[in-house]
């Protein structure tokens, strides 16, 4: 595929004038999208105990979310190359709020889990458009800054999600958690009125590489709860397909090119390994606090606040650095807070609430720089004929670890139900603490790369 961004008709003016504007306000639908995912985390305790669920099943709740999301942030991302991006949102946010809707009378748990999976299909739309946005029309100058800015919208997200979603659980029931994105409607005119003009792109969309793609996706996701060999042996097939498929047809839903560049894959790695240490221990923080505190939803909910609120304020300053000093400082300072919250996890949150609030604090702080500053660097060494793909696939890639982190928490949770809690967990997080070893490693041999070319 040849230059996109040279077949879109834009105003370059209008864009820099309603920059701020669509910063702000996308930076707002983010905080939205990602207080809807947080929110159902402190809700599963409840969610379990009113459907009558395992912890594996209703770990699906969470990770299911997380693997449609993920596809449809790349499947928007990529159809953002030949589709205005205003049109795409539109379709996004409709689909989330119908969904919504559908959600806030369920009863059924296959009624909740549907629910939950098509606002993640219209909640894709939102982050991986945003990364294309920046990556397309706001100079590198002040990219880091409007990348940080989401990121920051993000956090606040993370922080008010367990504090809005307990509260409401304890006083409405988890039903009316629903009830919140029910308001993206109102949002919608005015994403019209601000986003720039593209020009329609005739391209015949690559459905068989979609499916295929969210077929692998899914199917190793299966493979980690249910180990049928029946799913394995589907997902490799699907893969073999998906490889052969990419290299014949024209316009592939996943550019080859973007898999033969070595640089890129090893971002990808490492945004992999942030969203597997961070959705782990979101999903680990309610059931530890539940079970060793006997905290209810609300409490939870507060103790999680801090952390994501001190993140939401950092990513400001975090954005700042980036553009004055570059990406690498901030990847490194990101690893080693989120090092340093592993440890903490693993050897004190046992044994206090309080610990578990500090803790967080030091993680919500690294995850937010880590994954701004990987967000950066990806739309920074793509050329623009592949920054739709590339971060589409960037997105993919990180909410997939994010799935992929949750089930395999619950299935060791489920492994480990013999010892004491406590040490299950401290398990968990000393294997997550291997990966960020392995992740820094990764990002040395990076960053030697890059100084050699």
């Amino acid at each position: 595929m040849s230059g996109a961004s040279s077949s879109l008709k834009i105003d370059f003016e209008e864009t820099l004038q309603h920059e701020n504007k669509i910063v702000l306000l996308w930076s707002f639908t983010v905080w939205l999208v990602v207080m809807n995912t947080t929110m159902f985390n402190v809700a599963l305790p409840s969610v379990l105990f009113d459907l009558s669920l395992s912890s594996a099943t209703a770990s699906w709740i969470v990770s299911g979310y997380s693997i449609v999301f993920a596809i449809s942030t790349l499947t928007f991302s990529r159809l953002s190359d030949y589709i205005p991006i205003n049109r795409l949102l539109t379709i996004g946010l409709t689909l989330l709020g119908i969904s919504s809707i559908i959600g806030l009378f369920s009863e059924h748990f296959y009624v909740l889990l549907s629910a939950r999976l098509f606002q993640a299909a219209g909640a894709g739309a939102v982050p991986g458009l945003a990364m294309v946005l920046a990556g397309r029309y706001i100079p590198i100058s002040r990219r880091g800054k409007a990348m940080s800015f989401i990121s920051s919208a993000a956090s606040l997200g993370f922080g008010l999600g367990p504090v809005i979603g307990g509260a409401i659980t304890q006083v409405f029931g988890w039903n009316y958690l629903f009830a919140i994105t029910c308001f993206i409607f109102i949002l919608i005119p005015f994403f019209m009125k601000f986003l720039p003009m593209e020009e329609v792109r005739t391209v015949q969309f690559d459905a068989a590489g979609a499916f295929f793609t969210g077929a692998v996706v899914t199917g190793v996701l299966l493979f980690l709860s249910t180990f049928s060999y029946v799913i394995l042996i589907g997902s490799l097939l699907s893969f073999a397909y998906l490889r052969k498929h990419l290299r014949v047809v024209n316009n592939p839903f996943i550019q080859p090119s973007l898999l033969k560049n070595k640089q890129y894959m090893k971002l990808l790695f490492l945004g992999f390994t942030a969203f597997i240490t961070h959705f782990s221990a979101l999903f680990l923080m309610p059931i530890m606090l539940t079970v060793l505190f006997e905290k209810d939803p609300a409490e939870v909910g507060l103790i999680i606040f801090p952390g994501a609120i001190l993140s939401a304020f950092a990513a400001q300053y975090i954005g700042r650095v980036i553009d004055k000093f570059g990406n690498a400082p901030v990847v490194f300072f990101g690893h080693g807070f989120l090092i340093l919250a592993t440890l903490l996890f693993a050897f004190l949150a046992p044994f206090s609430p309080y610990a578990i609030l500090f803790t967080y604090m030091f993680m919500s702080i690294g995850f937010s720089a880590f994954t701004s500053s990987i967000s950066n660097e990806v739309s920074r060494i793509l050329p623009k004929n592949e920054l739709g793909s590339g971060m589409g696939m960037a997105q993919l890639n990180q909410f997939f670890g994010g799935a992929f982190g949750v089930a395999l928490t619950g299935i060791l949770l489920s492994w480990q139900k013999e010892i004491l809690p406590e040490l299950a967990y401290r398990n968990i997080f000393l294997g997550v603490l291997v990966l960020l070893v392995i992740s820094m490693i990764t990002f040395i041999l990076y960053s030697k790369k890059n100084k050699e070319n």
